[in-house]
């Protein structure tokens, strides 16, 4: 009884959040709506018993996609007028992709009623023993068979953030260099000087 509760109210808060996410006229507001959405997507996932996935979700999509998305909203200067006047201006498009979505979508429908597509026959080698979590199977997976795989998967994605960092990074010409050596080497008598100024006469710069 509570499985069936815990799963209408975790797929109804999902589908809600989604569609305030497309709707919200705020993209922070959209960014904050989509990680709820993710949180509840998690709580299904732990329903069905794929306690890795719901990890995935809240590790990567929350705690680094959603909040990536949320700096780059705030840290943008968005002009919300022009949005919304690219809006009416490309509403013919959108609409056409729209339509062209929902084809697909009616088409995968009829796909899946048509039933299952046949790609082999299992033969029992992949199959998870009884005393193990979804964790430790999904992990001696990935670090036996499908290791070389992994780790190409890790090097592109060191060799992307690699290449993000040159691309944006940029040396500005208008700042004087700084020496360390010759920082590290001043002594406290060349910094100040302990001056007695006169009464009335101030202090000379």
């Amino acid at each position: 009884m509570i499985q069936a509760f815990a799963f209408y109210l975790f797929a109804a808060l999902m589908i809600l959040s989604g569609a305030v996410t497309i709707m919200a006229r705020n993209p922070v507001h959209s960014v904050l709506w989509l990680i709820l959405a993710f949180f509840n997507a998690a709580g299904l996932m732990v329903l069905v018993g794929a306690e890795f996935i719901a990890m995935l979700l809240i590790i990567v999509y929350v705690g680094a996609v959603a909040v990536l998305f949320l700096f780059v909203v705030m840290m943008l200067d968005i002009d919300f007028s022009e949005l919304r006047g690219g809006f009416i201006k490309n509403f013919p498009l959108g609409m056409l992709l729209a339509l062209v979505l929902l084809a697909e979508l009616m088409f995968g429908v009829g796909a899946f009623t048509a039933g299952p597509l046949q790609l082999g026959v299992a033969d029992g080698a992949g199959a998870v023993p009884v005393d193990i979590s979804n964790t430790e199977a999904i992990g001696a997976l990935l670090y036996t068979r499908y290791l070389f795989v992994f780790e190409a998967a890790g090097i592109i994605l060191l060799v992307a953030m690699i290449g993000a960092i040159v691309l944006t990074h940029r040396e500005r010409k208008d700042t004087r260099g700084q020496n360390v050596s010759k920082q590290i080497a001043r002594r406290p008598e060349d910094a100040t000087v302990n001056v007695r100024p006169e009464v009335g006469k101030g202090v000379q710069l």
